[in-house]
Order: C-alpha cells, then sequence, then structure tokens
C-alpha cells in the first residue's frame, strides 16, 4: 500500500503524540476538521484532548506554543498556510528564537508550514518562507522532499530542544508516495545525495528535488550525468557535502521554488564561492521563481516557478559554459 506524503505527516504526528504526553497540537481547524489539507485526520479522536483548535490568530497561536514550552510541553503548530505565518513572526523569530540565548530556557516547539505553489493557490496561499526564517539565529528550518524525511524528519523535530520551521510543500502532500515508512533517518543538517553524477551539480530541497530528478533524466538523454543534493534542512546548511559535489563536478546549479533575492540558492553560492572558489570551473548559477506575487492562473503559475524543463535548460547552459 502506497503512503503519501501527507499520510507521513500524519503518521509522525500521531506517533509523537503517541510516544510523549508533553506533545499536543495546536492550530486552527485541526480538531474534528482535521485542518485545511486533513495533515490531523482523525488524531482528535484518537487523542482526546490533545488536538486543540486555536482562534484565528496567529500571533496568539505561536504565543501559546512558546507559553507552553516554557513550562515543559511540546507543541506542534499547524499554520493552514505558511503565509498566514507573517502575522505571527514577531512570536516566532523575537520570542521563540531568542529564548534559549535569553534566558537559558529551551523552546521546543514544532511550526508546521504547508509551503510552496499549487496550480490556483495565488499570491497569498503559495509563498516559500524558508529563507526568511533561516535568517534569524536559535531556528531550525526543515524542508522536506520525500516522503522518507516529512515522516522522520517531524519525529526528529519533536524530538529538539530548539524552535523548528517545518516546511512542508504542499504539491507534495498527495503527488508524492512511498511504498513504507523509514526506521531509521539521516541525521538532521545533513545533505543527501539523491542522484550521482559527473559533470555538474544540482543543489536543491523540498518539491524542486523533483524537478531536478526529472531535469537529470532529460539531460542524461544527451550523455551528462547530473549530480544531485538535496540539502533536506536549509538551517544548519550542509556546506562539507555540497563542496564535495562541487569538488567532483566543478560546476553548480541552485534550484528553488522561492524568489531570488536573498534567498536559500544565494547562500549556497555565496558559501561555495567563498569556500571553494578553486573548485569551481565556471561560474555557478541559479534558477529560482519569478520575482513577482505568485499568480493564480495555472498557466502563468507554472511558468512562474522552476520546471524539469527550464531547469534542464539551464544545467545545459551551464554545462557549455
Amino acid at each position: 500500500m502506497s503512503i503519501t506524503y501527507l499520510d507521513a505527516i500524519r503518521a509522525a504526528q500521531a506517533k509523537a503524540l503517541s510516544d510523549d504526553p508533553r506533545v499536543f497540537l495546536y492550530g486552527q481547524d485541526i480538531g474534528n476538521f482535521g485542518g485545511a489539507f486533513k495533515a490531523t485526520k482523525n488524531l482528535a479522536q484518537e487523542f482526546p484532548g490533545r488536538v486543540l483548535d486555536a482562534p484565528l490568530s496567529e500571533d496568539a497561536i505561536i504565543g501559546m506554543a512558546v507559553g507552553a514550552a516554557i513550562e515543559g510541553m511540546r507543541p506542534i503548530v499547524e499554520m493552514q498556510f505558511a503565509d498566514f505565518s507573517t502575522c505571527g513572526f514577531n512570536q516566532i523569530v523575537n520570542q521563540a528564537g531568542t529564548l534559549f540565548y535569553r534566558t537559558g530556557v529551551h523552546c521546543p516547539i514544532v511550526v508546521r508550514l504547508p509551503s510552496g505553489g499549487t496550480s490556483g493557490g495565488g499570491p497569498f496561499h503559495s509563498q516559500s518562507m524558508e529563507a526568511l526564517y533561516a535568517h534569524y539565529p536559535g531556528l531550525i528550518v526543515m524542508t522536506p522532499g520525500t516522503v522518507e524525511d516529512a515522516y522522520s524528519m517531524l519525529l526528529d523535530a519533536v524530538a529538539l530542544d530548539d524552535p523548528v520551521i517545518f516546511c512542508e510543500h504542499k504539491f507534495l502532500y498527495n503527488h508524492l508516495k512511498a511504498e513504507k515508512l523509514p526506521e531509521i533517518a539521516m541525521p538532521i543538517g545533513q545533505a543527501r545525495l539523491a542522484r550521482m553524477g559527473r559533470d555538474a551539480t544540482i543543489v536543491t530541497y523540498g518539491a524542486m528535488l523533483h524537478e531536478s530528478l526529472a531535469a537529470a533524466d532529460i539531460l542524461a538523454k544527451d550523455g551528462y550525468e547530473i549530480e544531485i543534493v538535496d540539502l533536506r534542512t536549509v538551517k544548519p546548511l550542509d556546506t562539507d557535502t555540497i563542496l564535495a559535489s562541487v569538488a567532483r563536478t566543478g560546476r553548480l546549479l541552485c534550484v528553488s521554488e522561492a524568489w531570488p533575492w536573498g534567498g536559500v540558492a544565494a547562500e549556497v553560492i555565496a558559501r561555495v564561492t567563498t569556500e571553494g572558489f578553486g573548485l569551481l570551473d565556471v561560474a555557478p548559477q541559479r534558477l529560482n521563481a519569478k520575482d513577482t506575487p505568485v499568480p493564480y492562473h495555472p498557466d502563468l503559475w507554472s511558468s512562474h516557478r522552476p520546471t524539469a524543463a527550464t531547469v534542464a535548460d539551464a544545467a545545459r547552459n551551464l554545462l557549455e559554459l
């Protein structure tokens, strides 16, 4: 039986609730309704009193979670859409992110952000917020791109004593499937070689992992072997794995669904050029979404973000330099 990315997130929450009485879920309409995407479906019935509906105030939601964490609980918060988390931004970056630094008290909260674009989502329900939160010290930012990581990384996030921003991609919820859930997992903060290659390195994460893998298949028909690094977490960033890959290939393309200015792709390129400039045969390149609000129309949306075809074109241009 196939397990979807969404199933994995639900299963991880169920296991966390079962294993640790300090864990509870909090978010808008996550109780009997099961959440906007059904990530908490049936969990309120299975764990009475521990799957709690929140008011329509992201500021209050995060504030309550921080207070509960101070008192020893381990809340998992669902933001209905990643975009709405900006309404609780102060609580996330100024309270949760700095709490241990200021007081020596841990803040073990997990903030689940349904992230990224879907057809017809538009500018208020499609944004990728990972670089924004990665900018602030004290926060761990996870970006799982596989069913297995969606499950294991969420459990690891709950176990951490630091606040975690868990960027789960909405487009993957029902599109991505696996045969079973993992029994062991890679360490947090370690990137994964999703595909070995010799001609160029693509560094990516989240939904763009699958566009990049498809692009590598396209380029393989021309005889190119593309290596793909799945970051898995963007804070901390596994620079060593990235540099090791670039050392093998000499070429770097960073692919991200987020906007280009000051994003994860920019950070990766900055690190490679400052720490591994001599490894590069040509200037590194990046491919991001267009620097506009996310459009509603499906045709505009599909041309707004990188696709397998545009990733393949960008990689081919890099290979020809």
